[in-house]
């Protein structure tokens, strides 16, 4: 069975049945929770708040999940760091089974609707991670903010114990995982000194 999921989650149709179910997903709990009353401004602060949720839930899984004891999501993401351009992923119906748990939690403290709303947020923060991890690996950007931006997470790939945020830098600086290149004391001296060449 291993071998079987193993096989799955290097396949270009698991790669994009993810966002696709996913997106689906998203727009669906949106919807059904419009649809069921809730009120457009508390609607657009759920979907926001989840989309931020989201942004948290990457930078956890991604450094105490993907780069963390449990072997199977170890080795997968280890697969993702040693061939950064293949098609590594999870499973596509893992981010589902997850997405439902996580709108059954909520339900036990939030109407359910407003758990729908929550949860589309957080659905489609994960589709846009997915669709800027591909891009980040298979495009060669030429704005100088989105070069930055790709770079942060090359970074990554060479110091793993950084950077674990792939769309946003914010919790990497909040709890002190951001990278931040150190200056050599001669080039430091050689600026204050007003000598601009490296040696």
């Amino acid at each position: 069975m291993q071998q079987l999921v193993d096989r799955l989650t290097r396949t270009r149709a698991n790669y994009w049945l993810e966002p696709a179910l996913d997106s689906a997903l998203a727009w669906a709990l949106l919807v059904e929770g419009l649809r069921r009353h809730v009120p457009w401004p508390l609607a657009a602060l759920l979907f926001l708040a989840g989309v931020f949720a989201f942004s948290f839930m990457e930078y956890v899984v991604h450094r105490w999940v993907f780069h963390g004891p449990l072997q199977t999501f170890a080795r997968g993401h280890a697969a993702h760091h040693r061939e950064p351009r293949g098609y590594d992923a999870l499973p596509f119906f893992v981010p589902a089974l997850v997405l439902a748990a996580a709108i059954g939690l909520c339900a036990l403290w939030m109407p359910a609707p407003d758990a729908w709303v929550l949860a589309s947020g957080s659905a489609l923060g994960y589709v846009a991670y997915g669709i800027c991890h591909f891009a980040i690996h298979h495009r060669r950007f030429r704005h100088p903010w989105l070069r930055g931006w790709a770079a942060r997470h090359h970074i990554h790939h060479c110091h793993p114990e950084r950077n674990y945020g792939v769309t946003s830098a914010l919790w990497d600086a909040l709890l002190g995982t951001r990278y931040v290149r150190l200056r050599s004391h001669s080039s430091a001296s050689a600026r204050n000194a007003g000598d601009t060449s490296t040696r």
